[in-house]
């Protein structure tokens, strides 16, 4: 199992104690869930292990585990929350596949909703998302993702 990086945010943030600053909404025994700071869409989630591998069959079946089940819970509370008509879930495996962070495997949560797609990240190569980061956490914490 692999350890921790000092260099990684995904290492170095579950240590600062700090959660509402860093948007970690849930910590659980091999895993973590967080707001994305970069997000594609409002809510938009990450459930993290923190074994720092960079691959899912790195991870061992109880972190595997708990990352599916972390996932569960950040669908269900974007569903109470968010009531999003769609979700896209799914992990980036390497650069080649889009992985911003590629040393430290994460899956992503994005909700999203019927005509949420804009002309924004075409003409203009930014994303609008019509929501602070700390509304979205209050959100989510309301909605229970941490009990």
């Amino acid at each position: 199992m692999g350890g921790k990086s000092a260099d990684c945010i995904f290492c170095q943030k579950p240590q600062e104690s700090r959660d509402r600053e860093n948007y970690i909404l849930y910590r659980g025994r091999h895993g973590f869930i967080m707001l994305n700071a970069f997000p594609y869409n409002n809510g938009h989630l990450l459930v993290i292990p923190y074994a720092h591998e960079s691959t899912l069959e790195a991870l061992d079946a109880e972190a595997a585990a708990e990352l599916m089940a972390l996932t569960q819970r950040g669908i269900a509370a974007l569903r109470r929350s968010m009531s999003p008509d769609g979700l896209n879930v799914g992990v980036n495996i390497g650069k080649a596949a889009g992985a911003g962070i590629a040393d430290h495997v994460h899956m992503h949560i994005v909700p999203r909703w019927a005509g949420d797609t804009n002309f924004m990240p075409v003409v203009g190569s930014v994303r609008i998302v019509p929501e602070l980061l700390e509304t979205t956490y209050d959100k989510l914490m309301a909605a229970g993702i941490a009990d």
